[in-house]
């Protein structure tokens, strides 16, 4: 439900607080009432009596990544992608797309879940699992859950503009926006700390990337000793808390490279990592290839979908 209720919620903030003309219909391919994975039912229109053009968005469901598990769903995407401006999916919503043939020759991403089965399905996709969104010309797909509200504050912001995306993401009381880049994963949620001191100590350091983090910085903040602290981190995380930040400030840098014009070396002093040697290294060692090409890749691959 929340993959359907969070970028709705985004698009009638926009028409409802800010005249932003948009005119939302709720379709299914029969119509009538539909009841969500959470028992709360939806009521909706059947396609005749759609009359808008634009943007289709399709939400998943807890079956949607079955074959053939909604012949009539795809038959009213194939109806309608021809007369839309802008195709859209959330979550395993990106299956109705793949099955009819909306999605060949793209980038796409979905929930990291449902990612491997999706490639496996559709070898046309280039699917993309560690997005939580993706933009490729007229088609957009984003991961589950919250991103599809991080999906429809970016349509939001292509249609009308910043100015308007922030203020509905200021009435969601979210960010503004998680970057279609960002990872579907954190480094927090993947060292998986067992106390809440590890936990109480990642969370100050994400939150002060740009400041010394030092073992004995983090152990203060815990109250514990430095010695102590040290041991106790490896033992939860399996890492040593100087490279467990050095992970958070390459999460935080890695979109900020491949979405922005900002200098290299000015991201790399404001995550932390004081010059960009240093921010290259670890790029290298994490993600394969250094800022430079990570940017250089990212901008071929905006300009070539356009």
């Amino acid at each position: 439900m929340l993959d359907f209720t969070g970028p709705l919620s985004a698009f009638n903030f926009a028409q409802s607080f800010y005249q932003a003309p948009y005119e939302i219909s709720l379709v299914s391919s029969a119509g009538g009432s539909i009841r969500g994975s959470s028992d709360i039912s939806v009521e909706t229109v059947s396609p005749d009596q759609v009359k808008h053009d634009d943007t289709m968005i399709v939400v998943g469901g807890p079956d949607a990544h079955l074959p053939d598990a909604h012949a009539a769903t795809t038959a009213l995407l194939r109806t309608f992608a021809p007369f839309m401006r802008r195709m859209a999916s959330i979550c395993t919503g990106a299956f109705f797309l793949g099955e009819a043939g909306i999605l060949d020759h793209r980038r796409a991403t979905t929930h990291w879940r449902w990612a491997p089965q999706l490639q496996a399905r559709f070898p046309l996709v280039e699917v993309d699992s560690d997005r939580i969104f993706i933009r490729d010309r007229d088609v957009w797909t984003s991961a589950g859950i919250t991103a599809g509200i991080d999906m429809a504050l970016a349509i939001i912001e292509a249609d009308y503009g910043a100015e308007l995306s922030k203020a509905v993401a200021r009435d969601l009381v979210v960010y503004h926006r998680r970057p279609g880049g960002q990872s579907q994963f954190s480094t927090i949620l993947d060292l998986e700390p067992g106390s809440d001191r590890i936990r109480g100590a990642l969370a100050f350091a994400r939150d002060h990337l740009h400041e010394n983090l030092s073992v004995e910085r983090l152990a203060d903040v815990v109250a514990i000793s430095s010695r102590q602290f040290a041991r106790l981190f490896l033992k939860e995380t399996g890492e040593t808390p100087a490279r467990a930040v050095e992970r958070l400030r390459a999460e935080v840098a890695r979109p900020r490279v491949e979405d922005t014009i900002e200098p290299i070396e000015g991201i790399a002093r404001d995550v932390g990592f004081g010059d960009a040697e240093r921010m290259r290294r670890t790029f290298i060692r994490l993600f394969g290839q250094s800022p430079q090409t990570l940017r250089r890749v990212a901008r071929t691959h905006a300009q070539n979908t356009l």
